[in-house]
Order: structure tokens, then sequence, then C-alpha cells
């Protein structure tokens, strides 16, 4: 099994520790994994991106120009990244700003309602991990219980009071995930 994804939005959306977290939630399951991150020199919203490679193999290279997952937070990563996910691939997004959603028919493309939900229950910053749960739903390539490792091994020490929390927006996200094109 190896996954090839890129996550994309803007700076301080939580694009770059969503993949860091994913990545070292692979670790802890034993996998091999890259974590190779992009963003402009302005940092919060500007751009940033991040490729997350998972693999039961070793991987070759971490420079990716097709994706089997595009998970996109803004309108600028899905008109550069919507054409970059390999045919049969998955595109996951928040609607959020979103102007021209996904029209590609050759892959699945699902929605969550992240940034409403983190605003309804007033935790902002657990916007990425319900993204983060979404995507876990459509493809389980980590268990829940290494995802908290992960945390765990991401978040300073000082943070780990919130784990439970972020757990529970993973859970969230894996319930709000919804198909908008499917393939057959």
């Amino acid at each position: 099994m190896t996954e090839e994804i890129i996550i994309a939005g803007f700076g301080g959306q939580g694009v770059l520790s969503m993949g860091k977290i994913l990545a070292y939630g692979g670790l802890m399951q034993g996998q091999e994994v890259s974590w190779m991150p992009s963003y402009g020199p302005e940092m919060r919203g500007g751009t940033a991106n991040v490729t997350v490679i998972l693999s039961d193999e070793r991987i070759s290279s971490p420079i990716l120009s097709q994706f089997d997952t595009a998970i996109i937070l803004n309108q600028q990563s899905l008109d550069k990244f919507e054409k970059s996910v390999k045919p049969g691939g998955l595109l996951l997004y928040d609607p959020n700003g979103i102007t021209r959603h996904p029209v590609r028919t050759d892959i699945h493309i699902y929605r969550v309602e992240a940034a409403a939900e983190a605003a309804r229950s007033g935790m902002a910053k657990t916007f990425n991990m319900i993204v983060l749960g979404a995507f876990l739903k459509l493809k389980p390539i980590v268990k829940m219980e290494n995802m908290e490792k992960g945390l765990a091994k991401s978040l300073p020490m000082r943070h780990h009071k919130l784990i439970p929390a972020n757990m529970d927006a993973i859970r969230k996200g894996m319930e709000l995930v919804e198909a908008v094109s499917v393939l057959v």
C-alpha cells in the first residue's frame, strides 16, 4: 500500500500540522513516510501545501506531480491541484470559500463542512482535525490509536491536554463527510 497525498490551503489553516500528524500516525504504525511542506514567505494568509506519502515499502522520492488524494481547503488550491489527482483518485474539500466546485468526472469527490462545524462548536482550531477525520473515514490507512500517538508525538507536551479534543474532532469529521461524486 502506498498513498500519495497533497494537502493544500491557506497558511494558518493547519495544513502543515495536519500533514505532520498524519505522517507521525503512519510512523507509529510502522509505515514508511515522507512529509514535504511548501509555503510562501508570508505564511499566515498565503498559500501552503504539504505532500505526505505513507507506504509499506521504501519511498523512492518525495517529489510528486500526481496524487492519489488531494485534500483542498481553499479555491486557489482547488484551481491548482484538482487536475493533479490521478484518475480514480480522491478529492476531499471544505466548501467554505469555494466558488467553483470540483468538476472532474474521473475521480471520487467528497466534501466536509469542517469550517462550519469548527465555528459551530466554538473550537476553530480543530478545523484541520475535522478534515483529517473525513479523510480517514474515506481511506482508513492509519488506525485511530496511531493517530492519537501521532498527535502526542507532533504536539508539544504543553498542548497534550488538547489531544482528546483533537481526537473528538477527527471522529466528528468521520461523521460529517459526504459524497459529491463517486465513481461506480
